[in-house]
């Protein structure tokens, strides 16, 4: 099957505490979203990407990529006002791009870290069973909330979810038929809602989503052990 990626980078970059967006700002010399590209280049150098960005940003980013001198070849879908529209204009450039089975991946721009590993394990299980998706288990206690108090859960049924997401352009395009709803978090709760099994694949734990300047400190950090 042909395999193509849909890169979302609709961040504004709120959580920085910083104009820029967080998938612009750079580490280890250069923005975050070259080194997530880079990710499914180094994977596999076929791979279509198509990266998913609001228009007023598209402009910065043509320049970001003239002054890195970054060549990676992708195309580039309009953002739209929310992450299930923007990837659904994903989902249309990708459809557009090919006449034959395709398993479609959608993930994150601002996770840069994503194993190569990791990539062929849900490109493979959807290839097997139509939809994958990464996760990790939790380590940490945690607790649920009730309206009156709070009570301690068995973490063990609980897991982590990753990007990318992984699935046959059939389901994927399917499930983005529907309208929007709030219920929608990511793209296996989208696939979910029509009835289809979401299998779960041993996401890697350095596949953090960048979202706060803490979170920069660990990709730093993360960029050294590399």
């Amino acid at each position: 099957m042909e395999k193509q990626i849909i890169i979302v980078a609709g961040g504004k970059g709120l959580r920085m505490g910083s104009d820029l967006p967080k998938q612009f700002i750079p580490i280890g010399g250069k923005p975050v979203l070259m080194h997530t590209i880079e990710a499914f280049y180094k994977f596999d150098a076929s791979m279509k990407i198509i990266l998913v960005l609001p228009l007023a940003h598209q402009e910065y980013w043509k320049e970001l990529c003239s002054g890195y001198h970054f060549s990676v070849q992708h195309e580039i879908a309009n953002g739209g006002e929310t992450r299930f529209h923007s990837v659904k204009n994903g989902i249309e450039k990708a459809i557009a791009n090919t006449q034959q089975p395709t398993l479609i991946g959608v993930h994150d721009g601002v996770r840069p870290f994503v194993s190569a590993e990791v990539i062929a394990n849900c490109f493979d299980a959807a290839g097997k069973y139509g939809a994958a998706i990464p996760t990790i288990s939790v380590h940490e206690t945690i607790r649920e909330l009730t309206e009156t108090e709070s009570k301690t859960v068995d973490r063990a049924k609980y897991r982590l979810v990753q990007t990318p997401q992984v699935f046959t352009a059939e389901i994927l395009q399917k499930a983005y038929r529907q309208p929007f709803s709030e219920a929608f978090t990511d793209d296996a709760s989208v696939v979910e809602s029509i009835g289809h099994n979401v299998t779960l694949v041993d996401g890697n734990r350095e596949n953090i989503k960048i979202t706060s300047p803490f979170d920069l400190i660990i990709a730093e950090a993360l960029l050294q052990q590399k």
